[in-house]
Formats: C-alpha cells, sequence, structure tokens
C-alpha cells in the first residue's frame, strides 16, 4: 500500500483567518497514519472561497502544509446536500427517526453530484497500488463511482453511524441506490454486529444480493464485511492530564462545586442523543431524592446543525425543558441543572470527565459513543460511575458500566442513585476492565484492523479463472476445430435472473451474440434450459439453433416447430403428489409460486422475503427428498427456486444424446448451477466446460458472472462473418 487517501465530507482543518487542525474522532483515529504511511484527505474545507483565485490559493497552502485536498461546495451545495438530504433525510432515517424525515427535490441531485465531484477529486490525485477510505453516510454512493472508473481501485467504507433495520432503511426512496454505492467498496466496515446484520439484511431484501455471513458478491469483486469499534486516541488525553492546565481546571471545577457530587452529561444537542427522556429521569430522581440539594447535574449540550428545522426545534424544547425543572427543584442554595449549550476546549472536557462522581451516556441510539470512552480514559483514579445506554454501539464493549434502557424513566433513575450510592471498591472493580478495554482497543489498532483487511488480497468473484483466460482459450479452441458443438444454459448463465422469470426475456445484445454464433460455420449451437418448452418456443423460435427444454426431456430442431421427446417413455404418475405437496407449501409462503412444466414441477420463492423463503425451500427439500427416494424423479435446489423433475433424462443426457455419434472436434458447454453438472461430468475428451458463478463444480473453468460469459461468447462470435471454412 504506497498511500492511504482519507476521503470524509470535512476535512481536519478549521479554515479561517488562520488555518488549525481540527479534532474529533475520525481526526483522532486517522492522526497516526501519518507516522508510517503517506496520508492525504480529500474533503471540504468548511469555507466558501469567492472566487476562483481564492480557491487556488487555499488549495496550494491546503495541500502543502496539511496533505489536504478541498472540494469546495457553494452555499445552496452545502444546503442541499449536507443539511437537506445528508442530515434531514439520511439521518433520521439511520437513527430510527423516520418521523423528523424530510424531502425536497433538489436534495437528491445534489447528493448525488457532490459525490461526483468527491470522485473526480480521488480519481485526480490517486495513483497504482493506493487504498481509499471513505467515511460516512455524506458519501454512501462514492465506492461504486470508484469501482465504475476503476474496477481495480481498492476501496474501503466506514459507516460511523448506525446501520438500521431494513423496515426503516426502506423507507428512503434512493435506498437501492444508496445500497449499490456502499457495496462497490472491497470492505464495508461497522461499530457493531447488529449494524452490519442490518446491512447485509438490507442488501439481501433490496437487492437480491447474493451474501454470505461476512461478504456480498458483486459483479467484478466480492464486498467484504467486518466489524471495527472506533476507539479513541488516548495519548492525546494522556498528555493533556499530564498538563498544569489540567490540574488548574480540575481545581476549578471543585471549588465551583464544593460539597456536591458532579453527574456529567456531555452531548451533542441531538434528538439521536436521548435527552429528552435523561432529563425526564432527572426530574424524576429529584421528586425522589432526600439528599438533592449536594448533586448538581452539570449538561454540556454541544451545538450541532442549528440550520436544520428539527434541531432549532430540539434546542427550544430541552432549554424548556431544564428551565421547567430547575423552577421546580431549584432552592436558594442549589440550581440542580446547570446547562451549557457551547462547546468546551480539551483542557476543561478532560477536567470534567476526571471531577465527575457519575457520567451519564443515555442515547436512544448512537453508532457507538466516545463520550463513554473518552471519560473512561480520563478517570486515572479508577473511580467514577459510567451509566450507558444499551442503544450506543459502545455497550457492546464497555459491559462493565451500568446498562440501561433509555426508555425505561423508572429504570435510570433507579439506575442513578444506584450510581450515586455505589461503594468505592465496586466503583473500581467495574472501571478496572473498562479502562483496559479503552486503552487496547484504541483508535489507531481501530485503524490499522481496517486498513489491514484492506490491503490483504481480495477474492476475485468469480474464484478461479479469468474473462481474458477463458475467452482466449475458446477462440483458439474455435479457430482449431473444424466441427464445434455448444451448449449454453440460458437463465444465470447468459442473462441475470430476475425477480420474476417472465422477466428475464432476451436482450438485444444476447440474441444477435445466439444469432451469430448459430449461423457460424461448423458450429452447432444448442440452448439448454431448464423453462418450458412454450417460453423457450416464444422467446427463441426465430433463432436458428436447437432448443433443449425442461432440463432434456425434449428438443425442438433448428427450423422445426414441431417438439421431439428426448426419452420415448417417461414415467409422470408422481406428478399429483408432488404438484399437492408443493401447492401447500406455496399457500403457507407469501409471495411463492408454483410452475408446471409437465415432466416437471418447480416452486420460485425469488418475491418471498429472503431469509424466509431460504428457510422454507429447506424444509421443502427435506421432506421431498424423503418422498424422492421411493419416486422416479429429483429434487434440486437452484437461484430461488426447488425443482422436481424425472431422474429419466438430465442436461447430461441430452448432450450425450446430441455429440455421442457426431464428428465435432470440440464441445462446449456453459452452465451456473447443479442441473448443469451433469454436462460438466459428462466423460468426453472434447469436452471444454465452464460454470458461472461460484460454488464447487466439475466444470473446468470458471467465468465470474453472465457478463462476462456475454464477453467471451461476443468474441468468439466475431469469427462468424469469415465463416469456419474461410
Amino acid at each position: 500500500m504506497n498511500r492511504v487517501i482519507n476521503v470524509a465530507n470535512r476535512l481536519p482543518v478549521t479554515v479561517g483567518r488562520t488555518i488549525s487542525k481540527s479534532s474529533g474522532g475520525l481526526v483522532s483515529a486517522m492522526s497516526h497514519l501519518g507516522d508510517s504511511m503517506d496520508l492525504r484527505w480529500i474533503g471540504w474545507p468548511g469555507s466558501h472561497p469567492r472566487s476562483d483565485a481564492q480557491r487556488q490559493k487555499l488549495t496550494e497552502r491546503l495541500v502543502a502544509e496539511f496533505q489536504c485536498e478541498p472540494v469546495f461546495m457553494s452555499r445552496q451545495e452545502v444546503d442541499d446536500f449536507y443539511f437537506g438530504y445528508s442530515n434531514s433525510l439520511l439521518w433520521p432515517i439511520l437513527h430510527y427517526n423516520t418521523s423528523d424525515m424530510r424531502q425536497h427535490d433538489t436534495w437528491w441531485q445534489a447528493y448525488k453530484e457532490i459525490n461526483l465531484r468527491f470522485r473526480d477529486a480521488i480519481l485526480r490525485d490517486v495513483r497504482p497500488g493506493d487504498c481509499v477510505w471513505v467515511h460516512d453516510y455524506q458519501l454512501m454512493l462514492l465506492p461504486a463511482l470508484l469501482r465504475e472508473a476503476d474496477i481495480n481501485l481498492r476501496v474501503g467504507f466506514f459507516l460511523h453511524t448506525p446501520f438500521p433495520s431494513y423496515e426503516t432503511f426502506r423507507c428512503i426512496p434512493q435506498r437501492e441506490e444508496l445500497l449499490r454505492g456502499m457495496l462497490g467498496a472491497n470492505v464495508v466496515g461497522f461499530h457493531t454486529y447488529g449494524y452490519m446484520r442490518h446491512f447485509r439484511s438490507s442488501a439481501i431484501r433490496l437487492l437480491a444480493a447474493d451474501a454470505e455471513i461476512n461478504s456480498i458478491r458483486q459483479e467484478h469483486h466480492v464486498c467484504h464485511m467486518g466489524v471495527y469499534p472506533i476507539g479513541i486516541h488516548i495519548a492525546a488525553f494522556e498528555e493533556e492530564m499530564d498538563s498544569d492546565a489540567f490540574t488548574s481546571e480540575c481545581q476549578r471545577i471543585r471549588e465551583t462545586h464544593q460539597g456536591k457530587r458532579i453527574v456529567l452529561n456531555v452531548e451533542r444537542l441531538d434528538y439521536s442523543k436521548g435527552l429528552r427522556g435523561r432529563l425526564e429521569a432527572i426530574d424524576r430522581f429529584l421528586e425522589l431524592s432526600s439528599d438533592k440539594q449536594k448533586i448538581v447535574f452539570v449538561f454540556i449540550a454541544v451545538p450541532s446543525r442549528g440550520e436544520v428545522r428539527a434541531y432549532q426545534e430540539l434546542r427550544e424544547e430541552i432549554e424548556a425543558l431544564v428551565g421547567r425543572i430547575n423552577g421546580k427543584h431549584s432552592t436558594i442554595h442549589n440550581t440542580p441543572i446547570q446547562f451549557v449549550h457551547d462547546s468546551v476546549n480539551f483542557t476543561e472536557l478532560c477536567a470534567s470527565y476526571a471531577t465527575a462522581d457519575v457520567m451519564l451516556v443515555t442515547p436512544i441510539i448512537d453508532g457507538m459513543n466516545l463520550v463513554a470512552k473518552e471519560y473512561v480514559a480520563c478517570r486515572r483514579d479508577e473511580s467514577g460511575v459510567l451509566v450507558l445506554s444499551e442503544f450506543a454501539g459502545a455497550a457492546n464493549e464497555l459491559s462493565t458500566a451500568l446498562i440501561v434502557n433509555p426508555y425505561d424513566v423508572d429504570g435510570m433513575t433507579a439506575t442513578l442513585q444506584q450510581a450515586l450510592d455505589m461503594p468505592v471498591e465496586e466503583q473500581k472493580s467495574r472501571m478496572i476492565p473498562l479502562r483496559r478495554i479503552v486503552t487496547e482497543n484504541n483508535a489507531q489498532r481501530g485503524a490499522n484492523r481496517f486498513l489491514g483487511d484492506l490491503s490483504r488480497d481480495v477474492e476475485p468473484a468469480g474464484g478461479s479463472g479469468s474473462t481474458t483466460s477463458v475467452g482466449a482459450e475458446l477462440v483458439d479452441g474455435f479457430r482449431g476445430a473444424s466441427s464445434v458443438a455448444c451448449f449454453l444454459d440460458y437463465d444465470g448463465t447468459l442473462r441475470a435472473f430476475e425477480r420474476t422469470p417472465e422477466a428475464a426475456q432476451p436482450t438485444e445484445r444476447i440474441n444477435r451474440i445466439l444469432g451469430r454464433l448459430s449461423h457460424a460455420t461448423g458450429v452447432d449451437l444448442y440452448l439448454v434450459s431448464g423453462r418450458s418448452r412454450q417460453n423457450m418456443s416464444e422467446w427463441f423460435g426465430g433463432l436458428s439453433l436447437t432448443l433443449v427444454a425442461e432440463h432434456g426431456a425434449a428438443c425442438r430442431p433448428p427450423g422445426s416447430e414441431q417438439w421431439q421427446p428426448l426419452v420415448e417413455t417417461v414415467d409422470l404418475s408422481w406428478r399429483p403428489q408432488i404438484l399437492s405437496i408443493i401447492h401447500e407449501f406455496s399457500l403457507s409462503t407469501p409471495g411463492s409460486t408454483v410452475e408446471d412444466k409437465h415432466t416437471a414441477i418447480v416452486w420460485h420463492y425469488r418475491k418471498c422475503d429472503p431469509e424466509f423463503g431460504a428457510w422454507k425451500a429447506q424444509e421443502l427439500t427435506s421432506m421431498l427428498s424423503d418422498l424422492a427416494s421411493n419416486l422416479p424423479v429429483e429434487v434440486q435446489q437452484g437461484h430461488a427456486i426447488v425443482e422436481v423433475t424425472s431422474n429419466q433424462f438430465s442436461k447430461g443426457h441430452a448432450l450425450r444424446h446430441f455429440v455421442k455419434d457426431s464428428d465435432h472436434d470440440l464441445v462446449v458447454c456453459v452452465g451456473d448451477d447443479t442441473t448443469d453438472e451433469a454436462m460438466f461430468k459428462v466423460e468426453d475428451p472434447r469436452l471444454y466446460s465452464v460454470k458461472v458463478g461460484r460454488g464447487p463444480t466439475a466444470a473446468m473453468r470458471r467465468l465470474p458472472n453472465c457478463e462476462a460469459v456475454l464477453d467471451v461468447l461476443e468474441e468468439v462470435a466475431a469469427l462468424a462473418p469469415e465463416g469456419r471454412d474461410g
């Protein structure tokens, strides 16, 4: 890996009269990487230079002094892209807040245009061997845009927010585009396994993706998924706590709140942080406490997205709640809540953590929440109590904190009292393992793990074999043979699967390739499919090739309209019993259908919930397999189907029928599923077999997908105009 190009909505700098480095979780996580590799940043500088000359001057300085490449936006673009689509539509949905989701016609267009602008900035700067690390929800389209521009580029994507359940994510109008954008990455990272599981579920349900537990296969690559809980930059906190300024600030806080227990709250003013429920629990606690004069609740509410209407309304609501609670419980000696709606500097923040007896971190949903980890990092004396929401990503790691349900106000009230009453010995027994986790699983380790996975060799989508090598071998084979028999499956081989089988009609490109191959001198072309005779006649009856339907049950020679059985007598006495069982299964599985092909019966579940359908398919396959042991049938499970066919014929039988006494020099067969394995297993020295997609196979070669098959056949078909004999 030569360089890491780190891509985020904002650059790690603050641009004003001067330019200074910014702070934050992402900046901290990446800061150490510059010591071991060439680290570049691409992002918005947060300013709006008015002229091209000003932009050029700022660009030159950012590149020279900070290794930052700016992506500029107009004020209107920031409004539409950032405050609009990103934070008024995506952010609410990602945090399960559908009621605050807003839409506007111009927002999606701006989101696409800014993602394209980021792509162009990366492509201007990227070099061979670089890896690109894209961060967060503002740039979900970017990985796929980069993949389209450079298929070999190594791209990682990390989502710093939660990824919601499929039921919530599907509310986004552009849900498929966003998923495809993220799937353009080689590695997609999340804070927790739950978020990764939701992403996988959405890809399966919305895109019919081919997914394993931690990977999703795409047309030209495999998208791997992983869990990389982000940490904090421990060294920065240790350095601050050794400073005189920190010691002085701690002393000031203790003097200000002398004789009182401090319960600290540090949050961005955001509806995901559970501020309403927390204030309600504090109100309940103050009503029940007999010692409330000796407790102060410090609320540091950092301003956030004040341009967004929902945040303006939230600030007004929280300030009103604080005022009501203070008015209700204040005395001449104590105001229970000290509310600060402002940012605090790093020294003040660390000192606040170090002096607080209890830390309340109770978001209703949060990607990770580094505040909890920062509090732990500042507890050098191993005292203090962390009260943490079970809905924060950090709760997966910080299990010895007091874990609460932020929707349970009574439960939070009781836990707050438990925290204030906790003996020092128990505080330490809980804090010691928390500090070990926070120290060991720090920002640097998380970033190194992600980049380590990204830098490993990436598995090609099709496994062994390549389009180039298979194409070259077939071209040589066709050129060297005077007579070729070519057997092609259709669904999953020439044509990608559709949600309904009838939608997978042949494209103009497929018809053109088949037409040229069928007229090539010395080539006998066979289309061997599981589809019905009627379906194949309608789609391919006008082509000069042999049609083989229902997995080898019947054929239709070129120029004929009559179907001929390939087996003289077929026992179909099993049909009523099998049809009855499959029909019952279809009634209990919403979205499934039954297809009766005379010599075969197919149960389709492509329109079902994918996981429910797969479960029912396993159940049906098991039931039918037990029954089939006494019947002349085979039960096969394919792409979203379970099929029962007579065992008196197969694609392998059909291939042998056509080539056993022929003078063909080369026999080519291409297919994608278990029914095609019967062709691949035919023992014939002339056979050249190609498996499409992944999975175990008896085929000699492999191609990744339908597009690769068409690319190879198009190359072979280019020989057709001159003919075999010319």
